[in-house]
């Protein structure tokens, strides 16, 4: 693996030279776990009820991770998934199940990203069956109904049902594949985010004060309503979005592949073809060098 920790090196393999890098390197397998073969791996490229009492603790990720998959849900499959109601969702039970690790799944994990062709010869998974085949039912019941019903949505899988219809060599599996990865990524990172940024401002009350004065202040000029032109004016907010990015970032690394021998600018290095590439987000989001007043 090279480990990139100059941010214009960064800037080269995520942008202006990203066609040398679109492999993620993680493992997946298409054949056997056609749901795993998701944009973010390809090649080529608890309930929450009754009313909060003082001092009475509450599981703030749990609540944002139902609100989150409440939005996800419907941005992307078109559900209400009512999931603050529900406690026994199965998208809650399966959207958890992908991010509760145990000895034999991070062993597994190892082995596949260390012998990512014995893996595949070996019919290896990266996603756990139950779960490919709830998301793989979800998108089929879903299709089938609207193209039955002659039902149209402006949502994600819409948006690929269209595709598929316009002659896109689009498969249901490729289709149950992006509305999965844009399920799991979009509610966990966000209910993260949010988890974060609230025990940051239970921490500083300070700029909690400041923030919830700037919310006032811009609902006050909107009619009191929470639009999309409301939420861009609300600069402090972004403030703090972000410098709990940088904080607590939802992954702390990124992991590219290089698809093809690459020169580094400037300098006297090659990155060969299939050498792993990683970004250490976490530890450059903590450099001094970087953000001297943290």
């Amino acid at each position: 693996m090279y480990v990139l920790v100059d941010l214009n090196y960064i800037k080269n393999i995520l942008t202006k030279d990203f066609h040398c890098f679109t492999d993620r390197g993680f493992f997946h397998n298409e054949k056997d776990d056609p749901i795993s073969n998701h944009i973010f791996l390809m090649s080529d490229f608890s309930r929450v009820g009754g009313d909060c009492v003082k001092d009475q603790p509450t599981n703030i990720k749990d609540t944002m991770s139902s609100f989150t998959m409440d939005v996800i849900g419907s941005c992307v499959f078109g559900l209400n998934l009512d999931i603050f109601n529900y406690e026994n969702s199965p998208f809650r039970f399966f959207g958890k199940k992908m991010f509760t690790s145990t000895p034999f799944t991070i062993g597994k994990r190892i082995f596949c990203t260390i012998f990512p062709d014995l893996a595949i010869s070996l019919g290896m998974c990266a996603i756990p069956k139950d779960v490919s085949e709830f998301f793989m039912g979800v998108v089929k019941d879903t299709m089938k109904y609207r193209e039955l019903n002659n039902y149209s949505r402006p949502d994600f899988i819409q948006l690929l049902i269209d595709l598929k219809n316009s002659g896109d060599a689009l498969t249901i599996e490729e289709i149950a594949a992006q509305c999965f990865v844009f399920f799991l990524a979009g509610f966990d990172t966000s209910a993260t985010t949010q988890t974060f940024t609230l025990y940051e401002l239970a921490k500083n009350q300070d700029i909690q004060e400041s923030l919830r004065e700037e919310i006032c202040i811009v609902l006050s000029h909107h009619d009191d309503r929470l639009t999309y032109e409301a939420i861009k004016d609300l600069t402090y907010m972004d403030q703090v979005v972000a410098e709990s990015l940088r904080k607590y970032p939802p992954k702390a690394y990124l992991l590219r592949k290089c698809t093809t021998d690459y020169k580094i600018p400037d300098s006297d290095i090659t990155i060969e073809k299939d050498v792993g590439v990683v970004v250490p987000v976490l530890g450059i989001h903590h450099d001094r060098e970087y953000y001297p007043k943290i």
